[in-house]
Order: structure tokens, then sequence, then C-alpha cells
């Protein structure tokens, strides 16, 4: 059976074996090929400075800001990315086209890894820990977030089955879920790096699809500068939303805090109620374009996106009857949350029950 992989896709895993393989022959304190070669088979060693970002050589090898993140250190993290890449890859280029998704790639390589240098350069300067200095960053921690933030707002509502339905979960759970182990491994067993790769990946990804991206709309009848939306302004990717109902409050208000200092950098600009209401119809819009499976591009599921239209225009009705009772009241009422890819299995549609929609509605003058 051929299986077919565009072009973006394709080059970028081949351009991580190829520089894998390269730093396990060329990084330091191995003088043969069969050490080199087998050594990232069982540990995690010093990545060669002319492809892994070692704080204290990268200035003098300033490509590596980009090479890095194609670059692992042991075999797992090669079959990680691998996998991230393979299927993540190729659905959102086929999603976005190959130079969307080429920008997309720039953006969550450089500016994970270059934040992640500058926290080790400041780290030095504090504690003057030679350490600091001599940490290896590179790998695919942050691309595997950015996968995460983009189909938490192309298929949220998609339920991911592994190993033929032993673990079901939503795509919308993923990037907490991915955030927090990574956190508890990096307190626990040592691997700082990848949770600070991680957390990098998780902002600067969403930063741009929040803020920056310029998509078509899919619900403009012109043509032009007015049939494109810059951003996604909707309720459901809002950053409170990426975290479990409990969480979402006290995360809301520190992502009211970052969404301020963003602004007032001008690294964004504020929402207005006409562009959350875009967003809004943008979200449902591509419910009901329909989207295919995450492990099945090709597969229709024509039903399946019927069923998650309907849950997701109940969902738009909900908030808005919220919006117009916060309106009529003196105090604020905060809108109800929603309800809400892995590498085995499949994805599926599966609706939950919800409350009755209240019924009222509200006619436009």
């Amino acid at each position: 059976m051929r299986i077919n992989v565009p072009p973006l896709t394709r080059g970028l895993l081949i351009t991580i074996v190829t520089f894998t393989l390269l730093n396990a022959v060329l990084r330091p304190g191995y003088t043969g090929w069969i050490q080199g070669v087998g050594k990232p088979f069982h540990t995690v060693g010093q990545g060669a400075p002319y492809l892994a970002i070692i704080p204290s050589t990268a200035i003098v090898y300033p490509w590596v800001f980009l090479v890095a993140t194609t670059v692992e250190q042991n075999i797992f993290g090669l079959f990680i990315t691998g996998l991230t890449v393979f299927y993540g890859g190729r659905y959102l280029e086929r999603a976005w086209s190959s130079a969307e998704f080429a920008k997309f790639i720039l953006f969550v390589s450089m500016i994970p890894n270059l934040l992640t240098f500058l926290l080790y350069v400041v780290a030095y300067a504090l504690s003057h820990n030679d350490e600091a200095m001599t940490a290896t960053v590179s790998g695919g921690i942050a691309i595997q977030a950015g996968f995460l933030v983009s189909f938490k707002q192309l298929v949220p509502e998609h339920t991911v089955s592994i190993f033929k339905g032993a673990i079901r979960m939503r795509v919308k759970h993923f990037p907490a879920i991915f955030l927090v182990a990574n956190t508890i491994s990096g307190l626990l067993f040592g691997t700082e790096t990848a949770m600070f790769l991680s957390w990098f990946g998780f902002l600067t990804a969403w930063t741009y699809l929040r803020f920056y991206r310029r998509s078509p709309s899919l619900s403009a009848t012109t043509t032009g500068e007015d049939s494109f939306v810059k951003g996604d302004a909707s309720d459901t990717f809002s950053f409170a939303h990426f975290f479990p109902e409990p969480l979402q409050t006290p995360v809301g208000l520190l992502g009211d805090q970052f969404y301020n200092a963003l602004v007032a950098v001008k690294i964004c600009t504020p929402f207005s109620t006409e562009d959350i209401d875009a967003g809004n119809e943008q979200a449902m819009a591509r419910t009901e374009g329909g989207l295919p499976s995450l492990m099945n591009p090709a597969r229709s599921g024509r039903s399946g996106r019927r069923e998650e239209a309907e849950r997701r225009r109940a969902l738009a009705l909900k908030v808005l009857d919220q919006r117009l009772q916060a309106a009529a009241r003196p105090q604020p009422v905060s809108a109800a949350p929603p309800s809400g890819p892995s590498v085995l299995g499949e994805t599926t549609f599966e609706p939950e029950k919800h409350d009755e929609i209240p019924s009222t509605t509200t006619t436009p003058k």
C-alpha cells in the first residue's frame, strides 16, 4: 500500500533522521562509528555543538537555533518525533497548505529554542553553575506541543482510540496532559530541557494561532482582504479552555495577565466583539465543513462530522445565551466552558450528553 506523504512533511522526516544520526556520530567523547551510532539507543549524551544548542557555543553556530529541533539524542526521542511528524505533519500540511505549515514549523522551532537558550544563560548569570552553559537543547518537543495546540483548534471534539479502544481520550485534553507529563518528568527525573521546550512550544503555537495566523474565512462570501481572518478569537480556543474545568478559572486569570502583557508590549492587539463573533463563526464553519480523521485523513466520516457540527452549534448558542444574560445583569457572569492525537489507533467523534440548551433566542433588529 502506497503512503502519500506531503513534500514538506517528507523532507522534515528525512532531516530528522539524517541530523539525529549525524549527531550520534559527531557528538563529543565518541571515538568509533559503532560506539557513536549505538550510544543513542540507550542513553542521552551531550550533543554536537554545531547541531544541537550548547549555551556556551551556540552564538558561534547560530544555525543551531533552527537545526536543533531536528536532532534527537536517543532512539526513543527519534521514534516519538518521527511518528508525530508523520501523522501530525501530513494532516496539518493538507489542512493548511505547505507554505502555512512551513511558517508554523519555523515559529514553533526557533522561538522555543531561543527562549530556552536565554533561560539557561540567565540561570548561569544568577547561579554561576557551569552545567547551565553545557546543557544540550535539542529535539522535537516544541513541535509536538505545537501540533497538539493546532489539533485543539481544528478538531477539539474528536476522540482518539489507542490500542484497539483500551484508551480513549478527546483531542482537546492532549495539550494539558502533555504539559503535565513533561513538567513532572522535568521536576522528578531531571529532564528540565524537555519541560522548558514543551511550555515554550505550547505558548508559541497558541500565540501564533490565536493572534497572527491568517486563514481563509470559511463563512465569507467576498474575496480579497475581507476573505481572510487573522488569528482565532473563538471562545473555545481561549487559553483557559486548554485545561480541565476546575482549573479554568485560575488559569483564566493567569491567561488574562499574559494576554495583557502581550498587549502592553504591542505583540498583539486586543480582540473586539466582532473579532470574537467572527472567530466563533469560523470555528463552527470549520466543523460544518468537516475535517477528516487524524489517523485516516482520507476517510470522510460524514455522520461524525454532522454530529460534531450540531454539538458545536449547541455550545455556541449556549455561550451566546450566557453572554446576553451577563449583559442584562450588573455582575459579570463567566461563560460556561465547552465540554469537550496519538500515534496508534483511530479518531472518532462521540457526542456527550449535555443539559438542555436554553430556548431563549434573540431576533436581530
